[in-house]
């Protein structure tokens, strides 16, 4: 059997690894070195061609051509890690958009494990989050058809549709022994990522459901609006749970709104374009105020970042549970074809320079999710296992084998659990009410604020012993 076409499409792909080697030359001297120790795998290039053209004549229905190249385009991308994709022209757009803070769908971010379709966080607001899907769930099957070993954006398309039309979404939750239907109705997502009110006087919280290009601006808005007319404010409680990261930038101008100098976040990778240090500018909104940040397995990416660089810099303290653990960085590059590559081209590290990827970020202090009405802790069949980056299928490793450095063990950071809810005696808002963790922050910042004061009288009076009675 003649294949016609294998001639022209192993010359072609030659030809274009070939390309792509030599403007690789380009980038570095290091990524000239490398290119250099490598040769053509030739013989894996010809098998390549073969399947292509087997596939071609011999497949029992006619193969699109360029379907089947963007399919080993998809197929290279996955094999690398869970992170990089190919992005189509329609993508690429999509993508783009969904970084300005609006986009269509459904508002969950999925990643794939192992062939499983895994929801890393719903967004708020959104159909995913209004219907009660949790990081973890397992989305098993889509209007009937099982999703098991699609790749992602192949999924992402059917998730996809006109605002308004329905799909039937079937979700594995861990410690639920059957699956369940959920139907959702797809929507225009807007994204109001930034939210904020006051929890009592004095103390406010915000919530940052996604990092996008607008959200230092968003955060410093809200802020202002918070700040009281008389002062500062007590306390703040940052809500990062369930965000699922964003902009790299994003994430370092959200820190430097409570950080006024030293390291926000470092990246490093194999190319030395990509090792770069970001820092504070000195813009703080306030450096003193005290706060609390709230992490889960579902704060992942640009909230990892976040939190890292505030516990690091011993700004802020992290109540919580164990974040998701992606630390790695993706490059946006544009192809001539209108499409993209999203590539994973570094690690990023906190300031004192832990890499979380695989690990996550641990809290300060340790507090599981409790019905804070009934003040019981919420069993892991209820709330399921989130799932976290080191469980994703061929996930980036973290390169620090040896024993990571940790935020200083002082009165700031000092680790310790919390297992159950205290008996409130007074009347609490509504959102302490409902949310157990935001209580216990709230708490925290009245100890810290009580302490603040105390300390501040006492300096006062060793300064004024006459007005102290001395």
């Amino acid at each position: 059997m003649k294949l016609k076409k294998l001639p022209w499409l192993s010359a072609g792909l030659f030809a274009a690894l070939l390309s792509g080697n030599v403007a690789a030359q380009t980038d570095s001297a290091a990524a000239t070195a490398e290119v250099g120790k490598n040769s053509l795998p030739l013989d894996e290039l010809q098998a390549f061609a073969e399947v292509f053209g087997q596939i071609n004549s011999q497949y029992v229905d006619p193969a699109d051509d360029l379907s089947l190249l963007r399919d080993a385009l998809h197929g290279m991308l996955a094999g690398l890690d869970p992170h990089s994709v190919f992005l189509d022209a329609e993508a690429f757009e999509e993508m783009r958009v969904s970084t300005e803070g609006q986009f269509g769908g459904l508002g969950i971010e999925v990643t794939t494990s192992d062939g499983l379709l895994v929801i890393v966080a719903p967004l708020d607001d959104t159909p995913a989050q209004r219907a009660g899907l949790q990081p973890g769930d397992m989305i098993v099957r889509l209007d009937g058809v099982a999703v098991q070993g699609d790749n992602l954006r192949a999924v992402t398309n059917r998730l996809r549709g006109p605002p308004g039309s329905k799909i039937v979404l079937t979700i594995s939750r861990r410690g639920q022994r059957e699956t369940f239907d959920v139907t959702l109705v797809r929507a225009i997502i807007k994204v109001s990522n930034v939210k904020s009110e006051m929890l009592e006087d004095g103390f406010a919280y915000i919530r940052i459901t996604s990092f996008h290009s607008q959200s230092g601006a968003n955060l410093r808005a809200a802020l202002a609006q918070l700040q009281p007319s008389d002062g500062e404010l007590n306390g703040l409680v940052l809500d990062l749970r369930n965000n699922p990261g964003g902009t790299l930038h994003s994430a370092v101008e959200v820190s430097d709104v409570f950080i006024n100098d030293g390291v926000i976040v470092s990246t490093r990778g194999r190319n030395p374009a990509t090792n770069q240090t970001f820092s504070a500018s000195a813009r703080a909104w306030s450096a003193e105020v005290p706060l609390v940040v709230l992490v889960n397995g579902g704060s992942a990416s640009s909230a990892e970042i976040v939190a890292g660089a505030l516990q690091d810099q011993q700004r802020a303290i992290l109540l919580g549970t164990q974040t998701f653990g992606k630390g790695s960085v993706q490059t946006v590059i544009p192809l001539q074809n209108g499409g993209a590559l999203k590539l994973t081209t570094a690690r990023y590290y906190t300031p004192s320079g832990r890499s979380i990827q695989a690990r996550g970020i641990t809290p300060d202090i340790i507090a599981e999710q409790v019905n804070a009405q009934t003040q019981t802790q919420l069993s892991r069949n209820q709330v399921g296992k989130p799932t976290r980056e080191d469980d994703l299928f061929g996930h980036l490793e973290n390169d620090q084998t040896t024993t990571q450095p940790e935020p200083a063990k002082d009165a700031h950071n000092s680790r310790f659990a919390v297992g159950h809810a205290e008996t409130e005696t007074k009347p609490i808002a509504a959102l302490q009410r409902r949310d157990y963790q935001v209580g216990a922050a709230l708490n925290l910042l009245k100890g810290m604020s009580l302490v603040k004061r105390r300390r501040e009288n006492s300096q006062a009076d060793s300064a004024n012993p006459a007005a102290a009675g001395g």
